[in-house]
């Protein structure tokens, strides 16, 4: 009988490095295609082809926002634990955002729907904080309860379990948490997830207002002209987001050789992504608990901090890119050392 595998082993069966290079190279070629669409159809114009260069650093941006690199990172994580493929989780999240940016551009391109988009700008704002912020404190209860798994199997000098479909989570917390767990099992289930984040229409707003300063700038753009600039967002948001999933891969994938080190790095994996969770179920669901600013310097940091979404979510992955840099190199530097 087989010994259960480790969290560090059930992630290093299936990693491997060729696929992700070939996805990384496609949605490389993705943003070199879509610059070419935008240049042979907004022509040579700087105002034209500068709106174009920001339309693509919304996406680059966005891709970088806090609650996307949560969500990303956590359900790779349990593609990971699961035993099935992760690389394509941030590539189908950002596809599902962007086909939001994408609808609402064609929608005002085509249509006179700019009061309609408006209001569902408040109430779509409203739905898609409500699930992005639970989706997080769900991401929160599953962290909890996997810390505590690994924290008990670290003081036993057990290897924890690993917590896949049919992984043991007998503990009334672990009840809670199976739900979470089946809900996505494919990578391919984040395009749904991420359609539902986009409705927010935060950065949905922007691109389409760029769609129509492009067609008030320069008559005769065409619809494909102004659809080049939801492209250009979608093409760098994937990029971003697909270079999150391979780089937490990698960081989830990292396998010491010294049992005890090797439970030490995962919980302390996990308890990054507790913290980064908790902070942006806070920072979400926050503003709709107490929308009205009663809780002077709460309020006002939870409102800075949402304003440089971007910068935290870059602070999240700088930090577990350094815990496994620091992992991988103690291990070379002590090899055998628990």
């Amino acid at each position: 009988m087989h010994p259960p595998r480790t969290f560090s082993q059930a992630a290093s069966s299936h990693f491997a490095t060729k696929p992700e290079q070939l996805l990384c190279g496609m949605v490389v070629l993705a943003n070199v295609g879509a610059w070419v669409w935008a240049a042979c159809l907004l022509g040579t114009s700087p105002l034209l082809l500068g709106t174009a260069g920001l339309a693509w650093v919304f996406g680059l941006r966005h891709g970088l926002d806090a609650d996307h690199i949560v969500a990303i990172d956590t359900v790779t994580r349990k593609l990971m634990l699961s035993g099935r493929p992760a690389s394509r989780v941030g590539l189908f999240f950002s596809l599902g955002h962007s086909s939001v940016v994408i609808a609402a551009t064609l929608l005002l391109a085509l249509l006179p729907v700019r009061g309609v988009l408006e209001q569902w700008h408040l109430i779509g704002g409203v739905f898609g904080t409500v699930v992005s912020g639970s989706f997080m404190g769900l991401a929160v209860i599953a962290n909890i309860w996997m810390a505590a798994q690994q924290w008990h199997a670290l003081k036993q000098h057990q290897p924890a379990p690993a917590l896949g479909p049919g992984g043991s989570v007998c503990s009334p917390l672990g009840w809670v948490v199976r739900p979470f767990f089946s809900l996505i099992g494919r990578a391919w289930h984040m395009y749904p997830l991420g359609f539902i984040f986009g409705l927010g229409f935060d950065t949905a707003s922007e691109i389409s207002l760029l769609g129509m300063t492009t067609l008030q700038a320069a008559q005769g753009v065409g619809v494909l002209g102004v659809l080049s600039l939801p492209l250009l967002f979608t093409s760098a948001m994937a990029l971003v987001d697909t270079l999150d999933t391979v780089l937490m891969c990698r960081v989830y994938a990292w396998r010491g050789q010294a049992e005890g080190r090797r439970a030490i790095y995962n919980l302390v994996i996990t308890l990054i992504s507790l913290g980064a969770a908790a902070a942006v179920a806070v920072v979400e669901l926050g503003p709709l608990v107490w929308g009205d600013g009663s809780f002077g310097t709460l309020s006002q940091s939870i409102s800075f901090i949402s304003e440089h979404f971007s910068a935290v979510g870059g602070c999240i992955l700088a930090v577990f890119l350094t815990v496994w840099a620091v992992a991988r190199l103690l291990q070379k530097r002590a090899p055998s050392q628990i």
